[in-house]
């Protein structure tokens, strides 16, 4: 388990991390809500620990954040307030869980393994094709156990070849499920994008391209 802890008292911060890590749960400190938006952008984690009162955008903007991403990573705010409606606010905005400082580390141990249980009902199904395993939840990809590191628009491309399970996905299809809606249709994106994918992944290469109407991945293919 990784998990995010944003909150802008260090020694607290550092005492929470380091006793996390003692029950093998690695986390990571930011100390603001730029930085707590820096590391979403990079990392994967699997559970976010909010201080609500943070300097920058607050921990409420950054479980609002979290929310609109979709990745479904719950959330577990820290307040020194305990009043009823500041509790209610909290969780119309997307906490999973509540904790009142002060607190019993054990207590966030418990609770963060609780969250983590939930969560694993609601994993996506990991994907296996051509010896590639695809990890939705984790966005993480191996090639007959090999770790293959993917940008996320790689990342999302390949979801959407391993998903269609060997059949052929158009480049307009491509565009709507792994870009967005203001996509330019006249856009190289695709192009570059699969061919620097199918140059992670490696030889033999995994992606066809199949002329005028897409690209597929073959199945046949073994590294």
């Amino acid at each position: 388990m990784r998990v995010l802890i944003v909150d802008d008292e260090p020694y607290l911060a550092e005492a929470i991390r380091d006793g996390l890590r003692l029950e093998a749960i690695a986390a990571d400190i930011a100390a603001d809500g730029d930085a707590a938006l820096e590391l979403l952008s990079v990392n994967a984690y699997d559970l976010a620990v909010l201080d609500r009162d943070i300097p920058g955008p607050s921990g409420d903007a950054i479980a609002a954040h979290i929310v609109a991403s979709g990745s479904g990573m719950p959330i577990l705010m820290l307040t020194a307030a305990d009043r009823l409606d500041d509790l209610a606010s909290g969780f119309e905005l997307g906490a999973d869980d509540y904790l009142t400082k002060p607190f019993a580390m054990r207590e966030l141990v418990l609770r963060l393994r609780a969250l983590d249980r939930r969560r694993a009902h609601h994993r996506p199904p990991v994907r296996e094709l051509a010896g590639l395993r695809l990890d939705p939840f984790r966005r993480e990809v191996y090639r007959d156990g090999r770790y293959i590191p993917l940008t996320r628009k790689q990342f999302a491309v390949l979801e959407v070849l391993v998903d269609a399970d060997g059949g052929v996905v158009s480049t307009e299809d491509l565009l709507e499920r792994a870009w967005d809606e203001n996509a330019d249709p006249f856009t190289n994106a695709v192009r570059i994008t699969v061919s620097a994918l199918r140059k992670r992944l490696g030889a033999p290469w995994l992606i066809v391209t199949v002329p005028g109407v897409g690209y597929r991945i073959d199945a046949s293919q073994r590294a």
